[in-house]
Protein backbone atom coordinates (compact mmCIF):
# COMPACT_ATOMS: atom_id res chain seq x y z
CA UNK A 1 0.00 0.00 0.00
CA UNK A 2 1.15 3.54 -0.90
CA UNK A 3 0.75 5.55 2.63
CA UNK A 4 3.67 7.74 2.59
CA UNK A 5 2.37 11.15 3.78
CA UNK A 6 -0.47 10.23 4.87
CA UNK A 7 -1.91 11.46 8.14
CA UNK A 8 -2.59 9.29 11.31
CA UNK A 9 -4.79 8.75 13.77
CA UNK A 10 -4.98 10.72 17.01
CA UNK A 11 -7.77 8.46 18.14
CA UNK A 12 -5.48 5.68 19.97
CA UNK A 13 -4.81 5.17 23.58
CA UNK A 14 -1.40 3.25 24.45
CA UNK A 15 -2.38 0.38 26.87
CA UNK A 16 1.45 -1.64 26.42
CA UNK A 17 3.02 -0.15 29.21
CA UNK A 18 0.43 -0.96 32.06
CA UNK A 19 0.70 -4.00 34.05
CA UNK A 20 -1.24 -6.19 36.33
CA UNK A 21 -3.05 -9.55 35.55
CA UNK A 22 -6.58 -9.91 33.73
CA UNK A 23 -9.17 -12.72 33.04
CA UNK A 24 -8.27 -14.69 29.69
CA UNK A 25 -10.73 -14.05 27.27
CA UNK A 26 -12.29 -11.79 24.52
CA UNK A 27 -15.42 -10.96 22.56
CA UNK A 28 -16.60 -10.49 18.80
CA UNK A 29 -12.76 -12.44 17.33
CA UNK A 30 -13.25 -16.34 18.01
CA UNK A 31 -12.10 -17.57 14.95
CA UNK A 32 -8.84 -15.59 15.45
CA UNK A 33 -8.66 -16.77 18.84
CA UNK A 34 -8.84 -20.13 17.33
CA UNK A 35 -6.22 -19.19 14.96
CA UNK A 36 -3.71 -18.64 17.90
CA UNK A 37 -4.50 -21.57 20.02
CA UNK A 38 -4.00 -23.63 16.36
CA UNK A 39 -0.60 -21.40 16.76
CA UNK A 40 0.25 -22.12 20.55
CA UNK A 41 -0.58 -25.67 20.66
CA UNK A 42 -4.32 -25.47 22.25
CA UNK A 43 -7.43 -26.56 20.81
CA UNK A 44 -9.15 -23.80 18.30
CA UNK A 45 -11.95 -26.59 18.15
CA UNK A 46 -13.12 -25.72 21.86
CA UNK A 47 -12.83 -21.82 20.90
CA UNK A 48 -14.85 -21.89 17.76
CA UNK A 49 -17.79 -23.54 19.18
CA UNK A 50 -18.34 -20.59 21.23
CA UNK A 51 -20.74 -18.32 20.44
CA UNK A 52 -19.44 -14.88 18.80
CA UNK A 53 -20.39 -12.08 21.74
CA UNK A 54 -19.53 -14.07 24.28
CA UNK A 55 -16.71 -14.05 26.62
CA UNK A 56 -14.04 -16.94 26.15
CA UNK A 57 -12.99 -18.42 29.27
CA UNK A 58 -9.57 -18.97 30.49
CA UNK A 59 -7.23 -18.40 33.59
CA UNK A 60 -5.11 -14.81 34.40
CA UNK A 61 -2.11 -13.63 32.40
CA UNK A 62 0.80 -11.51 33.64
CA UNK A 63 1.60 -8.79 31.81
CA UNK A 64 5.24 -8.50 30.88
CA UNK A 65 7.34 -5.51 30.78
CA UNK A 66 6.75 -3.86 27.46
CA UNK A 67 9.70 -3.05 25.23
CA UNK A 68 8.97 -1.42 21.95
CA UNK A 69 11.14 -2.60 18.94
CA UNK A 70 11.70 -0.64 15.65
CA UNK A 71 9.33 -3.34 14.05
CA UNK A 72 6.41 -2.20 16.87
CA UNK A 73 7.14 1.26 15.75
CA UNK A 74 7.13 0.89 12.56
CA UNK A 75 3.42 -1.06 13.08
CA UNK A 76 2.42 1.46 15.44
CA UNK A 77 2.70 3.94 12.54
CA UNK A 78 0.96 1.94 10.15
CA UNK A 79 -2.13 1.05 12.52
CA UNK A 80 -2.52 4.73 13.18
CA UNK A 81 -2.35 5.43 9.28
CA UNK A 82 -4.96 2.68 8.68
CA UNK A 83 -7.10 4.07 11.72
CA UNK A 84 -6.97 7.81 9.82
CA UNK A 85 -8.16 6.09 6.76
CA UNK A 86 -11.12 4.55 8.22
CA UNK A 87 -12.30 7.88 9.66
CA UNK A 88 -11.85 9.84 6.37
CA UNK A 89 -14.03 7.42 4.39
CA UNK A 90 -16.89 5.64 6.94
CA UNK A 91 -17.07 10.03 8.01
CA UNK A 92 -17.69 10.83 4.30
CA UNK A 93 -19.87 7.70 3.48
CA UNK A 94 -22.10 8.55 7.03
CA UNK A 95 -22.29 12.61 5.72
CA UNK A 96 -23.45 11.08 2.34
CA UNK A 97 -26.76 9.16 4.20
CA UNK A 98 -27.07 12.43 6.81
CA UNK A 99 -25.78 10.51 9.39
CA UNK A 100 -22.76 11.29 11.98
CA UNK A 101 -20.03 9.09 11.98
CA UNK A 102 -18.41 8.71 15.78
CA UNK A 103 -14.99 6.93 15.39
CA UNK A 104 -14.01 3.68 17.61
CA UNK A 105 -10.91 4.58 19.89
CA UNK A 106 -8.32 2.29 18.84
CA UNK A 107 -6.62 1.02 22.19
CA UNK A 108 -2.79 -1.30 21.94
CA UNK A 109 -2.36 -3.63 24.73
CA UNK A 110 0.51 -5.82 24.89
CA UNK A 111 -0.29 -9.74 26.24
CA UNK A 112 -3.77 -8.65 28.48
CA UNK A 113 -6.09 -5.61 28.83
CA UNK A 114 -9.13 -5.33 30.48
CA UNK A 115 -12.44 -4.03 27.88
CA UNK A 116 -15.67 -2.25 28.33
CA UNK A 117 -17.07 -6.14 27.71
CA UNK A 118 -14.27 -7.76 30.24
CA UNK A 119 -10.26 -9.27 29.88
CA UNK A 120 -9.00 -10.28 26.89
CA UNK A 121 -5.20 -11.94 26.17
CA UNK A 122 -3.18 -11.62 22.94
CA UNK A 123 -4.45 -15.10 22.36
CA UNK A 124 -7.84 -13.30 21.49
CA UNK A 125 -6.02 -11.80 18.55
CA UNK A 126 -7.98 -8.38 17.82
CA UNK A 127 -11.62 -7.48 18.64
CA UNK A 128 -14.18 -4.78 18.58
CA UNK A 129 -16.06 -3.89 21.96
CA UNK A 130 -19.14 -1.86 21.27
CA UNK A 131 -19.58 -2.04 25.06
CA UNK A 132 -16.97 0.50 24.61
CA UNK A 133 -16.79 1.34 20.89
CA UNK A 134 -13.36 0.50 21.29
CA UNK A 135 -10.93 -1.52 18.59
CA UNK A 136 -8.27 -3.87 21.05
CA UNK A 137 -4.88 -5.11 19.23
CA UNK A 138 -1.63 -6.64 20.35
CA UNK A 139 0.67 -5.78 17.45
CA UNK A 140 2.36 -9.06 17.81
CA UNK A 141 -1.14 -10.44 16.37
CA UNK A 142 0.93 -8.96 12.61
CA UNK A 143 3.67 -10.02 13.62
CA UNK A 144 2.49 -14.05 13.73
CA UNK A 145 0.15 -13.41 10.80
CA UNK A 146 2.94 -13.14 8.70
CA UNK A 147 5.73 -15.55 10.68
CA UNK A 148 3.35 -18.51 11.32
CA UNK A 149 0.65 -18.71 8.71
CA UNK A 150 2.01 -16.40 5.94
CA UNK A 151 -0.15 -14.26 6.09
CA UNK A 152 1.62 -11.17 5.44
CA UNK A 153 1.83 -7.57 3.37
CA UNK A 154 0.29 -4.37 3.99
CA UNK A 155 -3.03 -4.68 2.99
CA UNK A 156 -3.61 -8.10 4.92
CA UNK A 157 -2.79 -6.06 8.19
CA UNK A 158 -4.87 -3.19 6.88
CA UNK A 159 -7.73 -5.62 6.57
CA UNK A 160 -7.95 -6.89 9.62
CA UNK A 161 -7.31 -3.37 11.34
CA UNK A 162 -10.48 -2.45 8.63
CA UNK A 163 -12.57 -6.03 9.57
CA UNK A 164 -12.71 -4.35 13.45
CA UNK A 165 -13.60 -0.69 12.35
CA UNK A 166 -16.55 -2.98 10.14
CA UNK A 167 -18.28 -4.08 13.32
CA UNK A 168 -18.06 -0.58 14.62
CA UNK A 169 -20.04 0.31 11.61
CA UNK A 170 -22.67 -2.03 12.30
CA UNK A 171 -23.00 -0.69 15.76
CA UNK A 172 -23.00 2.99 14.20
CA UNK A 173 -26.05 1.77 12.30
CA UNK A 174 -27.42 -0.50 14.95
CA UNK A 175 -26.95 -3.38 13.17
CA UNK A 176 -24.83 -5.08 15.83
CA UNK A 177 -27.11 -4.70 18.76
CA UNK A 178 -30.15 -6.15 16.43
CA UNK A 179 -28.44 -9.39 15.58
CA UNK A 180 -26.87 -9.68 19.29
CA UNK A 181 -30.43 -9.43 20.39
CA UNK A 182 -31.39 -12.05 18.16
CA UNK A 183 -28.76 -14.36 18.96
CA UNK A 184 -29.13 -14.19 22.68
CA UNK A 185 -32.98 -16.16 21.60
CA UNK A 186 -31.48 -18.79 19.69
CA UNK A 187 -29.78 -22.03 19.87
CA UNK A 188 -25.77 -21.72 19.87
CA UNK A 189 -26.13 -23.58 16.20
CA UNK A 190 -28.71 -20.83 15.07
CA UNK A 191 -26.93 -18.10 16.89
CA UNK A 192 -23.86 -19.15 15.21
CA UNK A 193 -25.46 -18.58 11.40
CA UNK A 194 -26.29 -14.88 12.52
CA UNK A 195 -22.87 -14.35 13.74
CA UNK A 196 -21.42 -15.66 10.06
CA UNK A 197 -23.62 -12.73 8.56
CA UNK A 198 -22.27 -10.06 10.64
CA UNK A 199 -18.36 -11.10 10.35
CA UNK A 200 -19.21 -11.70 6.18
CA UNK A 201 -20.63 -8.20 6.28
CA UNK A 202 -17.65 -6.79 8.35
CA UNK A 203 -15.65 -8.44 5.94
CA UNK A 204 -17.61 -6.68 2.96
CA UNK A 205 -17.28 -3.17 4.75
CA UNK A 206 -12.95 -3.87 4.99
CA UNK A 207 -13.37 -4.09 1.22
CA UNK A 208 -16.19 -1.13 0.92
CA UNK A 209 -13.35 0.63 2.87
CA UNK A 210 -10.44 -0.06 0.51
CA UNK A 211 -12.65 0.67 -2.21
CA UNK A 212 -13.19 4.58 -1.05
CA UNK A 213 -9.43 4.76 0.58
CA UNK A 214 -8.09 3.88 -2.89
CA UNK A 215 -10.52 6.25 -4.74
CA UNK A 216 -9.18 9.05 -2.20
CA UNK A 217 -4.95 8.20 -2.17
CA UNK A 218 -4.59 6.05 -5.30
CA UNK A 219 -3.04 3.81 -2.20
CA UNK A 220 -3.94 0.08 -3.45
CA UNK A 221 -0.90 -1.56 -5.40
CA UNK A 222 -0.30 -4.78 -7.87
CA UNK A 223 -0.75 -7.93 -5.46
CA UNK A 224 -2.25 -6.34 -2.16
CA UNK A 225 -5.81 -7.19 -2.98
CA UNK A 226 -4.53 -10.67 -3.58
CA UNK A 227 -2.44 -10.35 0.10
CA UNK A 228 -5.89 -9.70 1.25
CA UNK A 229 -7.89 -12.31 0.01
CA UNK A 230 -5.00 -15.05 0.99
CA UNK A 231 -5.11 -13.82 4.73
CA UNK A 232 -9.25 -13.78 4.53
CA UNK A 233 -8.92 -17.71 3.19
CA UNK A 234 -6.46 -18.48 6.18
CA UNK A 235 -8.61 -17.22 9.24
CA UNK A 236 -11.70 -19.23 7.45
CA UNK A 237 -13.67 -21.53 9.80
CA UNK A 238 -13.22 -24.34 7.50
CA UNK A 239 -9.50 -23.76 6.90
CA UNK A 240 -8.90 -23.73 10.87
CA UNK A 241 -10.44 -26.77 11.72
CA UNK A 242 -9.43 -28.87 9.00
CA UNK A 243 -5.87 -27.12 9.40
CA UNK A 244 -5.98 -28.02 13.47
CA UNK A 245 -8.09 -31.75 13.51
CA UNK A 246 -8.53 -33.11 9.47
CA UNK A 247 -11.99 -31.80 9.56
CA UNK A 248 -14.65 -29.07 9.71
CA UNK A 249 -17.53 -28.68 12.00
CA UNK A 250 -20.03 -26.70 9.64
CA UNK A 251 -22.42 -26.17 12.86
CA UNK A 252 -20.01 -24.47 14.85
CA UNK A 253 -18.49 -21.98 12.05
CA UNK A 254 -19.09 -18.47 13.25
CA UNK A 255 -17.23 -16.40 10.98
CA UNK A 256 -17.68 -18.13 7.72
CA UNK A 257 -16.08 -20.38 5.23
CA UNK A 258 -12.34 -19.36 3.58
CA UNK A 259 -14.71 -18.77 0.36
CA UNK A 260 -17.23 -16.92 1.87
CA UNK A 261 -14.73 -14.44 3.54
CA UNK A 262 -12.67 -13.96 0.84
CA UNK A 263 -15.50 -13.57 -1.34
CA UNK A 264 -17.60 -10.90 0.85
CA UNK A 265 -14.26 -9.05 0.80
CA UNK A 266 -13.42 -8.80 -2.70
CA UNK A 267 -17.40 -7.95 -3.20
CA UNK A 268 -16.66 -5.01 -0.67
CA UNK A 269 -13.79 -3.60 -2.79
CA UNK A 270 -15.45 -4.06 -6.21
CA UNK A 271 -19.04 -2.38 -4.87
CA UNK A 272 -17.29 -0.03 -2.75
CA UNK A 273 -20.80 0.73 -1.36
CA UNK A 274 -22.70 0.14 2.10
CA UNK A 275 -26.06 -0.87 0.70
CA UNK A 276 -23.68 -4.09 -1.40
CA UNK A 277 -23.34 -5.26 1.71
CA UNK A 278 -26.27 -7.04 2.84
CA UNK A 279 -25.21 -10.30 4.44
CA UNK A 280 -28.57 -10.95 6.26
CA UNK A 281 -31.45 -10.83 3.95
CA UNK A 282 -30.12 -14.01 1.21
CA UNK A 283 -30.53 -17.45 2.34
CA UNK A 284 -27.88 -18.84 4.68
CA UNK A 285 -26.68 -21.07 2.09
CA UNK A 286 -26.08 -18.95 -0.39
CA UNK A 287 -23.82 -16.59 1.65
Amino acid sequence: MKLSGRRQSSNIEDRRRSGGKVAAGGIGAVIVAALIAWISGGNPLEVVMGNAGQLLGGGTSQQQAYVPDSQDEELEQFVSTILAGTEDVWTEEFQRRGLTYEPPKLVLFNGSVQSGCGGATAQTGPFYCSADESVYIDLSFLKEMRQTIGAGGDFAFAYVIAHEVGHHVQNQLGILGKAHEQMSRLSKSEANKISVRLELQADYLAGVWAHNDNKRFNSLEEGDLEEALDAAMKIGDDYLQKRAHGYAVPESFNHGTSDQRSRWLRKGVTDGTIEGGDTFTPAYSSL
